[in-house]
């Protein structure tokens, strides 16, 4: 692993990865972060594969320039709570209120604003992803072990074989259905460790119409990513 720059207007920023299995030189541009990762096979060496870069930094500037542009959580930006858009602002007492008028009124000085929001989004995240597994765990007919939450980059959620269930906080930006889905997709992890028709059986069961919330997120999820808030 190593970071290097394609030098030129903007610069590309990028990882070079060696890779034992990697048969050709590859560039990989995340649709959740905006890394850039250029992929090694051996026997090929460090200035060639930055040169094949160089080549194709063109291509590179016109993908990173397609993202969406991040998004500052400070008081009059505009922040997607469960697919709701709401107009964030400074508030008095002790909690965050939704109100009517589509502010979201976070307590507490500017320079916290942005800290306090997400700690109070992680904490709706768990309980609407502990709600939604459960009823998709006893629909199953098994148990999971615990629900750990994340910022993850590269999936929305994830079952390991003690049953654990992984998810990213920001499914709480997207709509309701679109957490659901992510939800019973882990869940049904517990019957089927594998993306086989079985399993895809069990998601459609726990989850009719998945086809839908998960179409959002191909398409939508990586703007979920756009926002800071430190």
């Amino acid at each position: 692993m190593g970071r290097h720059l394609i030098p030129g207007t903007p610069p590309v920023p990028l990882t070079l990865r060696r890779s034992a299995r990697a048969r050709r030189i590859s560039l990989r541009v995340s649709g959740l972060d905006g890394q850039v990762t250029l992929t090694v096979p051996r026997g090929v060496s460090e200035a060639e594969a930055l040169g094949f870069a160089r080549t194709k930094a063109e291509w590179l500037r016109g993908q990173l320039a397609a993202r969406p542009d991040t998004v500052a959580v400070t008081p009059g930006a505009v922040l997607p709570i469960e697919g709701r858009e709401w107009r964030i602002a400074c508030g008095a007492g002790r909690r965050v209120i939704l109100a009517t008028d589509g502010t979201a009124h976070v307590p507490g000085p500017e320079e916290v604003l942005g800290r306090r929001l997400s700690a109070w989004l992680r904490t709706l995240a768990r309980d609407r992803l502990a709600a939604a597994s459960d009823a998709h765990a006893a629909r199953l007919g098994r148990g999971y072990g615990r629900i750990v939450l994340r910022d993850t980059r590269s999936r929305w959620g994830s079952c390991s074989s003690r049953g654990t269930l992984s998810y990213s906080w920001r499914l709480i930006l997207a709509p309701p259905e679109v957490l659901d889905y992510v939800a019973a997709h882990e869940v049904a992890h517990l019957a089927e460790m594998n993306h086989s028709p079985a399993f895809w059986a069990e998601v459609a069961r726990l989850c009719p119409g998945y086809e839908q919330p998960r179409g959002w997120l191909r398409r939508q999820g990586a703007a979920l990513h756009r926002y800071r808030f430190d």
